[in-house]
């Protein structure tokens, strides 16, 4: 078992019937949001802009603000215990959370924790949701969400900008393709087991890879909806780096056609990386780093990812 799980006894409960999918025991449908954490909302926000996301909604207690475009959401949290928790000291925005769409929140969580994760302690405000979360990389929370069809976690603890299309469309297709998660020297195996005993992730093999920033360990998870399955790139530091901290790095973005996507980014100010190492082509891009931390990785992709 991985460290990073808790001991549990053997002869665990499998989850309700309802789940009975042994390829899929949660019901995961794919990710509903991801958060950054920062003490610098609007800079944030002019980056995600450049980046085609649109401000749609206000949370109504926190100082949270909800981007959007097309079925991907960008959750940027400045509240000040927050933000200042996340940030470690530094003033650059911190991937500080990703939620999972889930058939059943509440059994999700309860598989998980039975399992060996660590929960995290939530308190939600009057009038405000308390979304189920468990310990991820770096500090980061892995949350269970199950309202995000008609009705949606953003419905209870968002107030819509006025005036502003909630449905902004996708810039050149893009959706959500994965994570890069920074990990410890010879942590793999550690996280490999993590996600597989939590998540049911599938291991890609190495000669599988996607983009242009290959190096590291490919996960899949599954998806009740194939086109909602996404990856988890595990990279660890180079032999020489030896305090290396775990987090949450960048989102994958997949796109039908790269070329003709950083053109449409470029339009709106996005610059990207063009080394002899890393450059634009058409099977993967990735943008310059913003605000000291925040990269997004454009990576080929005509859903669903990776069949």
């Amino acid at each position: 078992m991985s460290d990073l799980l808790l001991n549990t006894p053997d002869g665990r409960e499998p989850l309700q019937a309802s789940f009975s999918d042994a390829a899929n025991p949660l019901g995961l449908d794919g990710i509903e949001f991801i958060e950054y954490a920062t003490t610098k909302p609007q800079a944030l926000g002019q980056v995600l802009e450049m980046m085609g996301f649109r401000p749609v909604a206000r949370h109504r207690s926190r100082e949270v603000l909800l981007y959007r475009q097309g079925e991907l959401n960008i959750v940027v949290n400045a509240h000040p215990s927050d933000a200042l928790g996340a940030s470690h000291g530094s003033d650059a925005p911190s991937i500080s959370a990703m939620a999972l769409r889930v058939r059943d929140a509440r059994a999700a969580y309860h598989y998980v924790l039975e399992r060996g994760a660590w929960a995290v302690q939530t308190h939600a405000e009057v009038m405000e949701l308390n979304i189920p979360a468990i310990h991820g990389a770096g500090g980061s929370r892995i949350y269970f969400v199950d309202r995000y069809k008609e009705f949606s976690i953003y419905d209870v603890d968002f107030v819509p900008i006025p005036t502003v299309d909630q449905r902004p469309p996708a810039t050149a297709g893009i959706h959500f393709f994965g994570i890069v998660q920074y990990i410890g020297p010879e942590r793999s195996n550690d996280w490999i087991a993590f996600y597989n005993e939590l998540f049911g992730t599938e291991l890609i093999p190495d000669e599988q890879r996607f983009g242009i920033m290959p190096k590291g360990t490919l996960l899949r998870t599954a998806a009740m909806d194939p086109g909602k399955r996404f990856m988890l790139q595990l990279v660890e530091p180079e032999l020489n780096v030896h305090d290396a901290d775990e987090k949450l790095q960048r989102i994958g973005l997949g796109v039908p056609d790269v070329l003709a996507a950083v053109k449409a980014l470029r339009a709106l100010g996005v610059e990207f990386v063009e080394t002899p190492a890393a450059h634009t082509e058409p099977r993967g891009a990735i943008t310059k780093t913003y605000l000291g931390s925040v990269v997004f990785e454009l990576v080929h992709s005509d859903l669903p990812v990776g069949a």
